[in-house]
This record gives C-alpha cells, sequence and structure tokens, in this order.
C-alpha cells in the first residue's frame, strides 16, 4: 500500500504542476500574453500555498477542498478554452480520481506522518 501511495501522491503532484501549466497555456492565447502568462500560474500557486497544499497556513476543512476544487476546475476551463479540450478532460478525470484515492487511510497517513529528525552524525 506504500508503494501505491506514493505513486497516488506523485500523480496528484503532477497533476497539480500540470493545473498551473494549464493557466500559462491560457494565459498565452490572452493580452498581455507577457504578463498573463506568468501572473496567472503564480496566483494559482499562491492560492494554493495559502489555502490547498497539506501544510497551508489558511486551510480550513472547508477551504481546502472549496480552493482544489476551484483551481482544478479553471484550470480544466483554461485548457478548453484555450482549445485542448482533450486535455482539459485528461486533466479533469486524473484530479478527480488521484484525489479520491488520496483519501484512503493508508495514504492520507503519509501525508500526516511527522518529518524524520535530522541525523546527527
Amino acid at each position: 500500500m506504500v508503494i501505491l501511495g506514493w505513486v497516488v501522491l506523485t500523480v496528484l503532484f503532477v497533476a497539480e504542476l500540470a493545473a498551473m501549466a494549464a493557466f500559462g497555456v491560457w494565459g498565452w492565447q490572452q493580452e498581455p500574453r507577457w504578463l498573463l502568462v506568468w501572473v496567472l500560474p503564480v496566483a494559482a500557486a499562491v492560492a494554493w500555498y495559502f489555502f490547498a497544499a497539506p501544510r497551508a497556513p489558511y486551510g480550513g476543512h472547508g477551504v481546502r477542498p472549496a480552493v482544489k476544487v476551484g483551481v482544478f476546475g479553471l484550470a480544466v476551463l483554461a485548457l478548453h478554452g484555450a482549445g485542448h479540450t482533450g486535455w482539459a478532460v485528461v486533466l479533469g478525470v486524473t484530479a478527480v480520481v488521484v484525489h479520491l484515492l488520496a483519501l484512503l487511510p493508508g495514504i492520507r497517513a503519509l501525508t500526516s506522518a511527522p518529518a524524520a529528525p535530522p541525523s546527527k552524525r
């Protein structure tokens, strides 16, 4: 279960990165392209850090899922709006499946385990 858990968490992380990239893809097709291609992914990453990350400072029980749905939902819409409907479907389905798998107790325990203390040599 541990190996499956780390695979799920890795795919989840890649999906999060893909969501940030989706905002950049959409921003590249808008004006001013040079600004939006950077600002949109950074804004999504900042929102994720403060509200949706596992150790988010403001990620309460209702806030975290709402921000996750918002970021992934907007990323799917951004890909669709940029003309990449197939990739939008792949991102949306992947996000839902890995988030559901991440709720399994064995996988959830991997994210809540305390960090190992640094070794003293």
